[in-house]
């Protein structure tokens, strides 16, 4: 399961719209989840609506938390993702088998019980890589400690699980002049070093959301170009209903 997890506060203003960008991370297989760190006043209501935009467009969810929510909203979405995308491979599996809407609700009582049991087991057991994007726009300055919490506790959760969990780390922009992102930690099942990351980002400049998304988009397909050749099974391949 492919992810890109962003944390923004929205309001881009450079480059490619994100929106756009994370219609093109979904037609690559990769669900765009938006956690948004917001302001009030004008500036945060627009900051909410792009926010929003980009989730529906990457088949995403979106969230909107304060500083104080931020940890307890970035677990709870990463683990319902996980869900969601379960469900959606079920029951695209179900429709391929029983036709028509091939929903969970149709099947007998025992069936029914046995897909939801393999559901709950696929949750915690199948393999997950998360590219996470950090906004590191001057905007998101005072967010930033709540932010670095929010991704501690991040890494716990995703330890805790009994499946791989894979982890790359962008900001943006970048820390080169024009960079729209900088890749601060590749391809990655070891979390611990997450947070030795924080104290080397530069918060300056613009928000080129959709240009970072992009470059998140360029570094799955780096990384599924290496892995070709070795197909891995899918999600279901070991079940039966």
């Amino acid at each position: 399961m492919k992810q890109i997890l962003l944390i923004t506060d929205g309001c881009s203003n450079v480059g490619l719209s994100p929106v756009v960008a994370a219609a093109q991370a979904l037609s690559d297989g990769i669900t765009v989840n938006v956690v948004g760190v917001l302001d009030g006043g004008d500036l945060g209501e627009y900051g909410a609506k792009e926010i929003q935009e980009i989730a529906h467009a990457g088949g995403g969810m979106s969230r909107m938390a304060s500083t104080r929510q931020l940890s307890q909203t970035v677990q709870m979405m990463t683990r319902k993702t996980v869900v969601q995308t379960i469900q959606q491979v079920v029951q695209k599996e179900l429709k391929s088998v029983l036709g028509g809407e091939g929903a969970i609700e149709e099947l007998p009582p025992e069936k029914r019980s046995e897909v939801v049991r393999v559901m709950d087991e696929l949750g915690e057991t199948s393999k997950l890589r998360v590219a996470l994007l950090i906004d590191a726009s001057a905007s998101m300055k005072p967010k930033m400690a709540a932010v670095e919490e929010a991704i501690r506790d991040l890494m716990l959760s995703l330890q805790s699980r009994q499946g791989i969990s894979e982890l790359s780390v962008f900001h943006f922009p970048g820390n080169g002049h024009g960079d729209d992102a900088s890749l601060d930690l590749d391809w990655t099942t070891n979390l611990s070093g997450v947070q030795s990351l924080f104290p080397k980002l530069q918060m300056r400049g613009t928000t080129p959301t959709g240009p970072a998304l992009l470059q998140v988009i360029e570094h799955y397909r780096g990384r599924d170009d290496r892995r070709r050749g070795g197909e891995e099974d899918g999600m279901m391949s070991g079940y039966v209903v």
